[in-house]
Parts: C-alpha cells; structure tokens; sequence
C-alpha cells in the first residue's frame, strides 16, 4: 500500500492529511505534518517552497507505516517516539507518561520559588516524584541553572527514559534518578517536592480516551480507588524529606481541589496558592507547612 503515496512532498502531504482525515483523526492537519515532516526529514517551509521536492522511497514507506499506526488509534507522540514541553524535546517510552500542556502549569507554580531559593541559597534542592519522562524537572533544571533535582520513579524504564533526556539536554550534571516506590528509598531534604501523581480513580480508567487507556502506562494513571491515594501518601511522608521553608507542589484533577486541599490540611500544610491550566481548570496545588 506504500505505493499509493506520492513521491513529492505537496502531493504527499495531502495524501497523508486526507488519509487521517478519513479515519476520523482528531487534528489530521497537525497529524500528517508531523509524521511527512519527521520521517522524510523535512520541513514546514520546504513543504510550502518545494512541493515538487523528492521524498525518498524508504521515507515513503516508513511514512506509511507511521500512518497506518495513527489510523489505528496511536497518539502521533508515540509513533514520533518524542515530544515537546516547556520549549524542550523529551523522549518517551512505554513505561513514561506523555507530558502535556497542563502539567506545564505545575512548572510555572513552582519556577519563582525556586529561582528566589536559588538566588538565595545558591541553590534550590528539587525532588520529582513519579519523574516519568523527567519532563517538570528538567524543565525547572533548564530555566533555574541554580537548580539540582532527583527524579524518583518506580519504572526502571522510565528512569532510563529520564536520565537520556537530561544527557541530551546537557542537564545530566544537576539531575539523578532514584527506583523508589515513593519516598521508600529518598534521604536528604528538599526545597521543593512537586509531583504530577496518577489521579485517575481505578474504576474510569476505562472511560478514558483511547489514546490515553491504551498507550499510557496504567502505573501513571492508576489512583486508587477514588483517585486520592498517591496525594494521601505524599501527605503523609513528605515533611520527613522538606525543608522548613519548602512547598510541595502537586497537579490535580481538574475536580479535585477541595479533596487534595483536605488531605494536605489534615496532613499539617497550608494551601498557599492554586493555579488554573490555559483550560481555566484547576491543575496545580502549592501547599506549605502551617505555622504553630
């Protein structure tokens, strides 16, 4: 079937976006450019100058294949095997979650406390919890160059996946990773515990969107029953391991503030601010040790 797609970039692109089209791809637009684009090695300005440009066979058939896994219901992320956050290319794998816009909301609550700590202090002392593709981290590495951080995960692969983001970014001297079931195997104290913990309740899993029940892994989405139990966990721990002045920062669900706000209360925080993702929904929770 490879053979149906043109062999000119214009034409291509065409074919490719009314092939996603036609299987009811959400954005096929976006879709097939970044498909056409990564595996022919091309760009948005040669498709618009040189449509009549020569893509070459194995592009065409690597195009094809990557098509075919779209129409079947595979997010694009995943085919292209990358994506973007916070301005910065991240690799992923089966065992990370895929970053996404919301969780780049938690950055941005946590990034003026931790530049203020750094300029401070000389440095800021940041802990990952679940790390996945280390995506909050090194996005706090790459705009805090006072930053250190550990990302702590209980996925072998999602740590590895981490640590070759870090190297790629040049950011491996201020970033460790840690196996640990939560603060299982964490010593030392931190300025900032931040967290994007899974917070779907076990029973809606199977509500969730295709692309996210069969290709993100289940240990990232799974919260427990009601979707509270990591939040109860980190609670309940995490003043073992923060400075006296530290936050912790954690992303919610966007119906979960009032809940996650009671755990960390009757845990002994204060909720010091919240932060709405671009969608107007709660998505991040700063909370700090209450004063006596």
């Amino acid at each position: 079937m490879a053979d149906i797609l043109p062999g000119t970039l214009g034409p291509l692109l065409r074919e490719a976006r009314q092939r996603l089209a036609a299987a009811g791809v959400a954005d096929p637009t976006l879709d097939a450019r970044l498909l056409v684009e990564h595996f022919s090695g091309t760009t948005r300005t040669q498709a618009i100058a040189e449509p009549a440009r020569t893509v070459p066979a194995e592009a065409i058939v690597a195009i094809d294949a990557a098509l075919r896994r779209r129409v079947a219901g595979e997010p694009v992320h995943r085919i292209l095997g990358f994506r973007e956050f916070y301005g910065l290319r991240l690799w992923l794998s089966p065992e990370t979650l895929e970053p996404r816009p919301d969780t780049e909301t938690l950055v941005e609550a946590i990034l003026p406390f931790a530049k203020a700590t750094a300029e401070r202090q000389g440095e800021c002392r940041i802990l990952d919890l679940g790390t996945g593709s280390g995506a909050i981290a090194l996005a706090l590495l790459s705009a805090v160059p006072g930053a250190v951080a550990t990302g702590v995960d209980i996925a072998a692969g999602a740590l590895a996946t981490a640590m070759r983001n870090a190297r790629d970014l040049g950011l491996a001297d201020r970033f460790e990773t840690l196996e640990s079931n939560w603060f299982a195997k964490v010593s030392g104290s931190y300025h900032v515990i931040a967290a994007n913990p899974p917070y779907i309740s076990r029973q809606d899993i199977g509500n969730l969107q295709d692309e996210v029940r069969g290709f993100d892994p289940h240990l990232a989405l799974d919260g427990g029953a009601d979707g509270l139990d990591p939040y109860r966990i980190i609670a309940a721990e995490a003043a073992g391991f923060l400075e006296t002045e530290g936050l912790v920062v954690v992303e919610i669900g966007h119906t979960q503030r009032i809940e996650v706000a009671d755990i960390f209360t009757a845990a002994g925080y204060r909720l010091a601010d919240k932060f709405r993702d671009l969608g107007g929904n709660d998505r991040a929770l700063v909370f700090e040790r209450a004063k006596p």
